[in-house]
């Protein structure tokens, strides 16, 4: 059976759990035998976004790749999900009006919980002042206004989120019960 592609794209701060759920649903995905690719935030950065810094400009430049790779992937029958941190509302409402099947999940936790969850301390560097431009501290997060699914990773389990994501992309109608 010919499944029709789409996009899934998750939003959220650093931490959320954008990339864990983006794991986790590919690998359910494949189980149903759709064809995934999954752009995950970090790992664009390093090939398809090279070179690119955290002004406000390169982080829209950052995102408008994203979002034209899901375009071609969705366009082609595969499932594109992103999984970025994309802070800015206008440049995810941009990717969206240019993909026709669009799914926006926002992965949603506290500034608190994701600093007690950082194993790196960014955010306790970010706080103090020594990371600039720190999304959700120093620099803006938009959340959207009207997402698709929203998972509270400071109160649902990661199976919970996953499977509000899934009930969702059913009832939308992206694959059969």
């Amino acid at each position: 059976m010919e499944h029709k592609g789409f996009t899934i794209w998750f939003t959220g701060l650093s931490g959320a759990g954008k990339s864990t759920l983006a794991n986790l649903l590919e690998k359910e995905l494949r189980s149903r035998s759709m064809k995934v690719e999954v752009l995950d935030g970090d790992v664009v950065r390093t090939h398809l976004s090279k070179g690119l810094g955290f002004s406000k400009e390169d982080r829209d430049t950052n995102i408008r790749r994203i979002g034209w790779v899901c375009e071609v992937l969705s366009r082609n029958g595969v499932v594109a999900i992103a999984a970025a941190i994309s802070p800015y509302r206008d440049i995810r409402n941009e990717v969206r009006a240019n993909i026709s099947n669009f799914v926006e999940v926002y992965v949603q936790a506290s500034i608190p919980v994701l600093a007690e969850r950082d194993v790196k301390g960014l955010y306790k560097k970010a706080l103090a002042g020594e990371i600039k431009n720190f999304t959700g501290v120093s620099d803006p997060y938009e959340a959207p206004e009207n997402p698709e699914v929203v998972c509270n990773s400071d109160s649902e389990t990661v199976s919970e989120s996953l499977t509000n994501i899934l009930n969702t992309l059913q009832r939308l109608g992206y694959f059969p019960s």
